[in-house]
């Protein structure tokens, strides 16, 4: 018997997150080289607002499922007790207000408390796909993370990018002496800052004695990011590894595809006029860096310095274009994995670390860039054995 699957979503339209994840277990994705058709039935919707190009209805038509006026109606079926065995939770997209901290305030955390309401309320509970971020709030968040522990269902949350393909296919070696790390990447704050953030700490959490919790953060913007690594604020090494692995450099490259050394010639901070610098002390000592390189790059890289190698490692995070977003296909196969075993596949701690991480460094910025120490940002966890990312197949979950 399939397993049946009720989708709680902000918005389902095109190209939302909804639909990325969503059509998948309506219609099936490639997965190591086959057309893959998960062991679910999608039997229950709920969206929460229906702007123009709405899908849910057409959906819901095609593929003989119910739209629910409330979460609780859909994760019981119209009944009087819980009847589905997962949850997808896809809040991404539609019309929120922000904070004063330039945070979409995305009602994630209401939607998971409303599924948690209905299993305790039913004594039963299934397991959850909370897509990206946890919360804006790390507060929130680790209320989240408490409840799956204390009502024990498994929780996947995060973002595509630690799951997708890399090139080079380079995975760290688990235990391994991470000296430094930098990663880089594009976009607006609070969004794909945090695919960067979680991208960085899926690499990092490898290192000896795994994660081990934020000590201080800083986020700066501006000419301060350049004058930091004047500083010595970052490697200038790593920064010229990660961007090496880049295949979309801007400017000149744009315009007549000349190759560039974006760092060597001045040309990044020409480019990139309003860059920010989000600084990570982690309790263990290391220091992380990501650089978000707007105007400059249009990619998503890392590089790392591991003890007694002579070289940098670096690669590149790799996005297929728009549509289809084949790297999403990635992230439902672990979906699909937890589902299939009851057990997360990656630790909802990482998402957690990252949440708390980008939450403090948006305090630090509204606060003028101060360095903030996070005496609250405790989270423990290490990292899964087996590697979780597309390349060569994981166990048959790989894409």
């Amino acid at each position: 018997m399939p397993k049946r699957l009720a989708v709680i979503s902000s918005i389902y339209t095109y190209l939302s997150h909804t639909q990325h994840f969503a059509d998948r277990f309506l219609v099936g994705y490639p997965r190591s080289g086959r057309w893959h058709r998960p062991e679910v039935e999608v039997v229950s919707l709920y969206v929460d607002q229906r702007p123009d190009g709405d899908q849910s209805t057409g959906r819901a038509r095609e593929y003989g499922f119910e739209v629910y006026p409330t979460i609780a109606e859909a994760l019981r079926c119209g009944g009087d007790s819980l009847a589905v065995d997962g949850v997808l939770i896809i809040c991404e997209h539609g019309d929120y207000p922000d904070n004063e901290k330039g945070q979409k305030l995305y009602p994630r955390y209401e939607m998971f408390k409303a599924c948690v309401e209905v299993f305790e309320q039913d004594g039963r509970s299934v397991p959850v796909y909370n897509d990206k971020n946890l919360s804006y709030s790390f507060d929130r968040g680790l209320e989240m993370v408490a409840d799956s522990k204390r009502l024990e269902f498994p929780v996947l949350a995060g973002s595509s990018l630690p799951v997708t393909w890399r090139l080079p296919d380079l995975e760290l070696p688990l235990e391994c002496d991470i000296e430094e790390a930098l990663m880089v990447g594009v976009g607006g704050s609070d969004a794909m800052d945090y695919h960067a953030l979680e991208a960085m700490q899926c690499m990092i959490e490898r290192r000896r004695g795994g994660e081990t919790g934020v000590k201080a953060v800083q986020m700066i913007v501006g000419d301060t990011v350049w004058e930091a690594g004047e500083q010595g604020r970052y490697s200038k090494e790593l920064l010229e590894s990660a961007l090496s692995r880049c295949d979309s450099p801007k400017g000149l490259t744009d315009e007549d595809g000349r190759t560039q050394d974006l760092l060597g010639t001045g040309e990044l901070q020409r480019l990139a006029t309003e860059p920010a610098a989000y600084f990570i002390e982690h309790v263990d000592g290391l220091k992380t860096t990501l650089l978000m390189l707007n105007g400059a790059i249009g990619d998503y890289c890392f590089a790392a310095r591991l003890k007694d190698e002579p070289e940098p490692k670096s690669t590149q995070f790799f996005l297929p274009p728009t549509p289809p977003v084949t790297y999403s296909a990635c992230l439902v196969s672990k979906i699909d994995e937890m589902f299939d075993t009851g057990v997360s596949p990656i630790p909802v701690e990482r998402t957690l670390t990252v949440c708390g991480i980008l939450d403090h460094c948006l305090t630090s910025k509204q606060r003028g860039g101060i360095r903030l120490e996070t005496p609250d940002h405790r989270v423990q966890y290490r990292a899964p054995a087996r590697s979780q990312h597309c390349g060569p197949a994981q166990d048959g979950y790989s894409s």
